[in-house]
C-alpha cells in the first residue's frame, strides 16, 4: 500500500514539473542495486513501471531516464521498464552494457567520478574512451554516478570542456 501511495505520488510530482518546464525527466532507483534481481523485480520493478506508463500517457513526447545505482545485473531487466534512456554507473563497461541493452535504447553515462582525481590527460583518454564504446547515437555522455566531494573544480571544467571539443561522428 505504501509504494502504491508513493507511485501516485511520484507519478504526478514529475507530471507536475513536466507541466511547468521539464524537458527531460530521470528517475532514481537509488538502492535498486542492492536487491536481487529477483527482489527488483517484485519491490520495485512494477512501481518504475506504473510511474513511466502514467508519465508517458499523459506527457508523452518527454523522455524518460532511469538510472540505478549498481545495475549491472538488472541491465535487461531495467530495458523492460519502458524508459527511453538507461543510465549506467561507472562499474559497467560502456561497451558490454551497449551491447547487453541493444542500439534501440539510448544509454547515460558513465564516466568514473574517481576518473576526475586523475591527471586530465588521462581524464580525456577515458572521457573518448567512454564515447567511442557508446558508439555513434543514443549516448547521453555522464559520470557513471556523482561529483565526488573534494573533486578538483578544474577537472570538473575539463570534463566539460572536453565533451564540448569532440567530435562524435567517429
Amino acid at each position: 500500500a505504501l509504494l502504491s501511495h508513493l507511485t501516485k505520488a511520484i507519478t504526478e510530482y514529475v507530471v507536475y514539473q513536466v507541466e511547468h518546464g521539464a524537458h527531460c525527466i530521470q528517475i532514481f532507483d537509488s538502492w535498486g542495486g542492492q536487491l536481487t534481481p529477483e527482489m527488483w523485480e517484485r519491490w520495485s520493478k512494477p512501481y518504475i513501471e506504473e510511474i513511466i506508463h502514467a508519465v508517458k500517457k499523459r506527457c508523452p513526447d518527454t523522455p524518460i531516464v532511469f538510472y540505478i545505482n549498481g545495475n549491472g545485473g538488472l541491465l535487461e531487466r531495467m530495458k523492460g521498464t519502458g524508459a527511453d534512456v538507461i543510465g549506467l554507473d561507472w562499474t559497467v563497461d560502456m561497451a558490454d552494457g551497449r551491447r547487453r541493452l541493444g542500439s534501440e535504447v539510448s544509454v547515460q553515462g558513465n564516466v568514473d567520478p574517481a576518473y576526475l582525481f586523475s591527471p586530465l590527460p588521462a581524464l580525456t583518454e577515458e572521457i573518448e574512451r567512454v564515447v567511442k564504446c557508446a558508439g555513434p547515437k543514443g549516448h547521453i555522455l555522464n559520470l557513471g554516478h556523482g561529483v565526488l566531494v573534494g573533486t578538483p573544480e578544474e577537472a570538473v571544467a575539463h570534463f566539460f570542456e572536453t565533451a564540448r571539443n569532440l567530435d562524435y561522428q567517429t
